[in-house]
């Protein structure tokens, strides 16, 4: 199959040629019909498949140019926001619509000021949008189609008050375009009342990880990851490595740990700037930096090709935080590496990602690393789900409450945040 099928506008097809896409990914070629029919759409696929491209070829294809905001996409962290925007610039660049993003973390004179000049596709973080609601600088009562992005992110940052207010300001006849690497039971009750008779399409299980990606558990002692990390650094085939601690001071402190053993890294979190932030992210797309430490909040802007290993320094605290993070590698048909170091304390993360994923993940050694006293997993351990259809523990309320204990630092911090398949998204 070709875009050419799909019934894309033939100046957005020009677009496509020249971003060097030539055949559409699964979720781009069921979509697209779908959301070119004007149909709302709920979209599940696994990162790395194009869901950007997915959803933003057709809107531009249906809305017109010069008629104020039609286009609203909606998404939590800031560096998907820019990366949704880039993709829409380059899309747009035969059919005349016009792009902004907005998001915080920066001055709002320049985004105040592209917004003046006329935009009709507008990507947001939901708080950095609705501040400028408040100033009276956007406009939303011409939105025709709204996309909200990394749904299940939303909600687990808390977003949610805000994007169920976003949507009180826009006209209730639109379409709607819901599209998520995960897509949760709580999610879809939230949203029901938004979404009209929605087209469903899922192009793989939502927690199954991409399966080109090899992937391994290494159990060691929490005090020996630093060290761990460093040795497996320094083996050749490690060239551009995204590393994930559970929060910003752990990512700060293990960035300095890597510099000072001569390894070049930058670190992203929610506690940076934006242009902190930008800078690193530059840094690693453009190969100046080999590696970069990272916090789930800053993780689902990270739009990078090319990337080797991913390294859970500190194993995620939801089956789907590992989907997203290990989504980083084996981008648009590329394989992968992905490598979780788990300390004792970690071992109930570790139960509760195998039984939602239903996969047993192997547990490995770096050769020639001297570890001390580990705790391994038992080799012949079972992924079958918990009995009488309970979640495991970890997630259910247990999740609710680690929601809470995010809200407050979170909220405003994202709103204050792909071969030559499409594979932005």
């Amino acid at each position: 199959m070709s875009f050419d099928t799909l019934g894309l506008e033939p100046r957005v097809l020009r677009g496509v040629e020249a971003m060097g896409y030539t055949s559409p990914t699964e979720i781009q070629s069921k979509a697209i019909p779908h959301v070119l029919a004007g149909r709302d759409v709920v979209g599940c696929a696994q990162t790395g498949t194009g869901k950007t491209a997915a959803f933003m070829l057709p809107t531009l294809s249906r809305i017109p140019t010069r008629s104020g905001i039609r286009a609203l996409v909606v998404t939590p962290t800031r560096e998907l926001a820019v990366q949704i925007d880039e993709v829409t610039r380059k899309a747009s660049r035969f059919s005349g619509h016009r792009s902004a993003v907005v998001h915080g973390g920066v001055g709002y004179t320049p985004q105040i000021s592209r917004l003046r000049k006329g935009v009709e596709v507008l990507v947001a973080c939901p708080g950095r949008l609705l501040d400028l609601n408040d100033r009276g600088v956007v406009n939303l009562s011409t939105v025709d189609v709204l996309i909200l992005d990394e749904a299940d992110r939303m909600l687990d940052m808390g977003f949610w008050p805000d994007v169920r207010r976003i949507i009180s300001l826009i006209p209730k006849e639109r379409q709607n375009l819901l599209f998520s690497a995960t897509m949760s039971p709580q999610v879809l009750k939230i949203v029901q009342s938004t979404l009209t008779d929605p087209v469903r399409i899922d192009t793989a299980p939502t927690t199954t990880p991409v399966e080109r990606i090899e992937q391994a558990i290494y159990p060691v002692e929490q005090g020996q990851k630093t060290a761990l990390l460093v040795e497996m650094l320094k083996r050749d085939d490690h060239d551009r490595v995204l590393v994930f601690t559970r929060t910003k001071h752990r990512a700060d402190r293990v960035k300095k740990q890597l510099e000072r053993q001569g390894i070049h890294a930058a670190a992203i979190h929610g506690g940076r700037s934006q242009p902190q932030r930008q800078r690193a992210l530059d840094g690693f797309k453009r190969g100046r930096t080999r590696v970069l430490v990272a916090t789930d909040v800053a993780s689902r802007g990270i739009d990078v090709d090319n990337i080797s290993h991913v390294i859970n320094y500190d194993m995620p605290g939801t089956p789907e935080d590992y989907v997203h993070r290990i989504g980083r590698t084996a981008r648009a048909g590329a394989e992968g590496t992905a490598a979780s170091f788990l300390a004792p304390e970690e071992m109930d993360n570790l139960k509760d990602l195998e039984r939602t994923t239903g996969n047993v993940i192997k547990c490995a050694d770096l050769e020639g690393f001297d570890y001390k006293h580990r705790v391994v997993p038992d080799p012949n351990r079972s992924a079958k789900p918990a009995r009488n259809n309970q979640r495991p523990s970890g997630q259910g309320q247990g999740r609710k409450g680690r929601q809470g204990s995010r809200k407050r630092s979170q909220r405003r911090n994202g709103g204050g945040q792909r071969g030559n398949q499409a594979k932005a998204g």
